[in-house]
């Protein structure tokens, strides 16, 4: 069982920055891949970044341009830059990882995720 533990969320004002950080109980050996994920009450999860082991990102195109998903080659720390934040982007923000090294069809999405941390809150005030 792998545990994430994220950090950095926050309140903001819109225009500003923050960024969030994510640490894994163990990283797998063969390669895994992460991601970052938000939510607001009554919606589902949604998949703001993500990255393969190859170092590939993907990004939702609602955050391409703003957020910036990387990964710390010693301590594989992971983190979210999140830039010129806006209203929208208020809510409960988690990191997910994937244990497996095999390519994901759809990086994005929760399904292909098998571990999720408690979460981080991110306000951003208009």
């Amino acid at each position: 069982q792998v545990r994430l533990v994220e950090s950095g969320g926050g309140s903001v004002q819109a225009g500003g920055s923050l960024r969030l950080s994510c640490t894994a109980s163990e990283y797998p050996a063969l390669g895994y891949h992460m991601g970052w994920f938000r939510q607001t009450p009554g919606k589902e999860r949604e998949g703001v970044a993500a990255l393969a082991p190859d170092g590939r990102t993907t990004y939702a195109d609602s955050v391409k341009g703003r957020f910036t998903i990387s990964q710390d080659s010693v301590s594989k720390t992971l983190f979210l830059q999140m830039d010129s934040l806006k209203s929208e982007d208020t809510a409960m923000y988690y990191c997910a990882l994937n244990p497996w090294v095999v390519p994901i069809n759809a990086p994005l999405s929760a399904g292909d995720y098998n571990y999720f941390g408690q979460g981080t809150q991110v306000t951003v005030s208009s």
